[in-house]
């Protein structure tokens, strides 16, 4: 298993690219280039709705990243206390389809309560062990 990695962002706009960022240089450390756009777009849907959803009292947002058993795991923590839910926007609504994105792209996805307040959104990815595995980590 490796080292969980994690980061504090600001919650701006601008911190979305750099999560990415953040998630490109995790995932080229431990050398993960499977499911490697999906982890980052999902990365994105997440980090979007910390910021747009994560409460008046933060000011920022949590990436954790880790790797164990084949399985990417990628949470993104903020201070709200409120659940994320998937929504059924109409064709024409500009919003509300994030969610459902991670689910059709991600292995699995789900949410945690954090101490002393607030949650992680999780999602996570199988990956496949075909290529050199990050030091420390060993497949089952």
């Amino acid at each position: 298993m490796s080292r969980p990695v994690t980061r504090r962002f600001p919650r701006a706009d601008a911190a979305v690219p750099e999560a990415r960022s953040f998630l490109r240089q995790v995932l080229g450390d431990w050398n993960i280039t499977d499911r490697f756009d999906d982890a980052l777009y999902c990365l994105s849907e997440l980090a979007t709705n910390a910021i747009v959803h994560g409460g008046a009292g933060g000011e920022h947002f949590d990436v954790q990243v880790s790797f164990a058993d084949n399985c990417l795991r990628i949470e993104v923590g903020d201070p709200a206390e409120g659940r994320p839910s998937m929504k059924s926007p109409d064709p024409d609504d500009t919003a509300g389809r994030g969610l459902l994105l991670v689910d059709a792209l991600a292995d699995g996805w789900g949410v945690v309560p954090c101490v002393p307040r607030g949650k992680a959104v999780w999602t996570e990815f199988k990956i496949e062990t075909q290529q050199e595995l990050p030091t420390g980590v060993r497949p089952c």
